[in-house]
């Protein structure tokens, strides 16, 4: 691959440069002659790493997902173009059980009880918390270890069963629309609007790495946003910029806003 020492050095510069190097290496077995290969699960920054590879080698396809529509966490398949089969993705899912008294239970509780195992994160998708319980999606060949290992979160007893991908409920968000003018498109303008927050705590934020958009780091304050864009700022949740909706009489920038709460 002609530019692929460039394309690695891009995202280096995004803090991407191992998880670019290894998307390459599974995308130039599939050029060798491979059928398809299968990423680890990545956040959908993996897409962009994923269309810039397939940007410099035409002969493939990208197909991906993480078991259910809107997944966060998926896996990325680099496919030969004229492949006819199936692609298999190796996803599987689990419901894991608790006595529902035990309700403060969280995401953190259950993925660090995940970890404690052993189980590296990049093994394992999206967890879908549930009143008493929880929905795992994993690498199929982790499924087994999972159901036989994972038997208590903290000091609650657990049970883990297969279930059918199809079955799967995802979560429940609330949506708060807003509905704003900003004085430009920076990303500290446009953050500081969406998460009711401050616009020195949102450079403070940005300045701590702890804002991404579209799952990528931040690049700065100062960093323009644009519509479609996903902005995440940790503790806070994350939010698109839906729509660009105009510049008014006195200059300020309308924007229409989605916040995941």
């Amino acid at each position: 691959m002609k530019d692929k020492e460039k394309l690695i050095r891009y995202f280096e510069a995004s803090g991407s440069g191992e998880e670019a190097r290894r998307m390459l290496d599974l995308a130039e077995q599939v050029v060798a002659g491979k059928p398809y290969r299968v990423t680890e699960f990545m956040s959908p920054a993996g897409l962009v790493i994923a269309d810039a590879i397939k940007a410099n080698l035409p002969q493939l396809k990208v197909e991906f997902g993480g078991g259910y529509e809107g997944a966060e966490r998926i896996r990325v398949a680099f496919v030969e173009a004229d492949f006819q089969g199936n692609v298999d993705l190796g996803i599987k899912a689990l419901k894991v059980s608790w006595d529902p008294r035990f309700r403060l239970l969280t995401h953190r509780d259950v993925l660090g009880s995940l970890m404690g195992l052993g189980i590296e994160r990049t093994n394992f998708g999206d967890i879908i918390m549930q009143t008493g319980g929880a929905q795992l999606i994993v690498d199929a060949a982790m499924a087994d270890y999972v159901k036989q290992n994972f038997t208590k979160i903290a000091m609650v007893s657990v049970s883990v069963e297969d279930m059918d991908i199809s079955e799967i409920q995802p979560k429940e968000e609330k949506i708060k629309e807003i509905r704003t003018t900003v004085a430009s498109l920076r990303l500290d303008a446009v953050a500081s609007s969406g998460f009711s927050v401050s616009r020195t705590k949102v450079v403070s934020s940005i300045n701590a790495g702890l804002v991404q958009v579209n799952w990528q780091p931040a690049k700065g304050p100062a960093q323009e946003v644009k519509e479609g864009d996903i902005i995440s700022l940790r503790g806070r949740g994350r939010m698109k910029i839906e729509e660009i909706t105009g510049t008014s009489r006195k200059g300020r920038i309308g924007v229409y806003l989605k916040r995941f709460m």
